[in-house]
């Protein structure tokens, strides 16, 4: 994405991408100026340089990067668009870190309608604004028709970290309480649903949303006593915890009764044959804290519009072989494992 030429002829949101808009001439620096800048507009992406310089100050930076082919592009509650921006900005902020710019690449197939196109920028412009973050650089290619599936995004991301916290999925320790921000599996329904065509009484509808507003609450609450963040994206809540206590060396019990999970997704899961633990979620945040901080950490979440339904759902416990472990509403236990495969492919 360089230039910011005008031209006079507007491009035709009737037609579709066709392999010039990735050549590198006058259909691609259109298409670049009417759609990518006019829906991420900055003062970096105005100067129209193939790469973006900004201060930042003293202090630590954390960065990430990541990759969107979710299916179907558009869904209910969000798109690929408002997801690239909201997945980017929750990894950064998992780690505490205020997220201040990103970058987005764009792989798109010829023959993907430009009005389609075009409101996938609108909707990722509108997504960045609300979360505070600027799209400062990026790139086009477009691929021969049937070489893609419509539309893919990368993106890169950086913030920068408050001094004095270290958050990190090795410090949980045996009698840290566990936190989940609000109901599970909600993104991972809404996609299927949309995929299969299924219709419910409720409409359900993907969790996306950035997160970093509700961290900076959950930091000011619990400062040193908070031992680390993750947002359970793909394999949902099992996997997220699966790989902490790998990393930790720990064990977990997970109270059933008290995970939260919406009545219509419980019902679609068990309808589509599914467990809301490894249901993919964009919205929600997983925290594990010391026990004096619990409380602290829970009024500040719920303070929060997006952690308005936190609760406690376990404990970190001493467990030489990391199991994570179900007490269910019936008094019995299962172990909650890793998925064999993958349970909802493409899902963002």
């Amino acid at each position: 994405m360089a230039t910011v030429k005008t031209y006079r002829r507007k491009l035709d949101l009737s037609g579709r991408v066709d392999l010039s808009h990735g050549a590198g001439g006058r259909a691609m620096a259109q298409l670049i100026a009417e759609i990518f800048h006019s829906a991420l507009d900055n003062e970096w992406l105005r100067r129209g340089d193939d790469q973006s310089v900004f201060e930042i100050g003293a202090g630590r930076l954390a960065m990430t990067t990541d990759a969107f082919v979710v299916s179907p592009l558009f869904f209910p509650g969000g798109d690929i668009g408002s997801l690239a921006i909201h997945g980017t900005v929750n990894d950064l902020a998992m780690s505490g870190a205020r997220p201040l710019y990103l970058t987005a690449s764009f792989i798109i197939e010829e023959g993907f309608p430009l009005a389609d196109l075009a409101r996938i920028a609108q909707s990722m412009g509108a997504a960045a604004r609300d979360a505070g973050v600027f799209v400062i650089a990026g790139d086009t290619k477009v691929v021969e028709r049937g070489k893609a599936d419509g539309v893919f995004i990368t993106t890169a991301g950086v913030g920068r970290l408050p001094h004095g916290l270290e958050l990190s999925g090795d410090k949980a320790r045996p009698g840290d309480a566990v936190l989940i921000s609000g109901s599970i599996g909600d993104h991972g329904v809404a996609v299927m649903s949309k995929r299969e065509n299924l219709e419910f009484d409720c409409e359900i509808l993907s969790d996306s949303a950035a997160l970093h507003g509700l961290v900076e609450g959950m930091t000011a609450a619990a400062g040193a006593s908070l031992r680390l963040m993750r947002d359970p994206t793909r394999g949902g809540l099992a996997a997220t915890l699966n790989e902490i206590a790998q990393q930790s060396g720990v064990g977990f019990r997970l109270e059933e009764e008290a995970i939260p999970v919406k009545p219509e997704v419980a019902a679609a899961c068990e309808l589509l044959g599914l467990d809301p633990l490894n249901v993919a979620n964009e919205g929600k945040l997983v925290a594990v804290v010391a026990p004096e901080a619990a409380k602290a950490l829970l009024d500040a979440m719920r303070a929060h519009p997006l952690g308005r339904d936190a609760a406690i759902i376990g404990a970190v416990v001493a467990n030489e072989r990391r199991f994570v472990q179900l007490k269910s509403s019936f008094g019995g236990s299962r172990i909650v494992d890793w998925l064999a495969g993958e349970q909802l492919p493409r899902i963002c």
